[in-house]
């Protein structure tokens, strides 16, 4: 076997790395907040029931007694 030189790597532009790793950052960023949003707009569990319904008042019964108040002025 006969071992060859490889050949030179081309050099890498020196923000290339620290790039990706904000990339990743923000990534990872919009990743939980999209999470987090999701479950807090979930359903709670063996949560609340409403019902509405509408009550019909009873019928009162006729005064016993009446009260005529007269007022003047003057």
């Amino acid at each position: 076997m006969s071992s060859r030189p490889r050949p030179p790597q081309p050099a890498r532009a020196p923000l290339t790395r620290p790039l990706f790793a904000l990339v990743g950052l923000v990534a990872a960023l919009l990743l939980g907040i999209s999470i987090g949003r999701a479950l807090d707009d979930g359903p709670d569990p063996g949560g609340t029931r409403t019902s509405v319904r509408t009550l019909q008042p009873r019928p009162l019964p006729p005064a016993a007694r009446t009260v005529t108040v007269t007022v003047t002025t003057g």
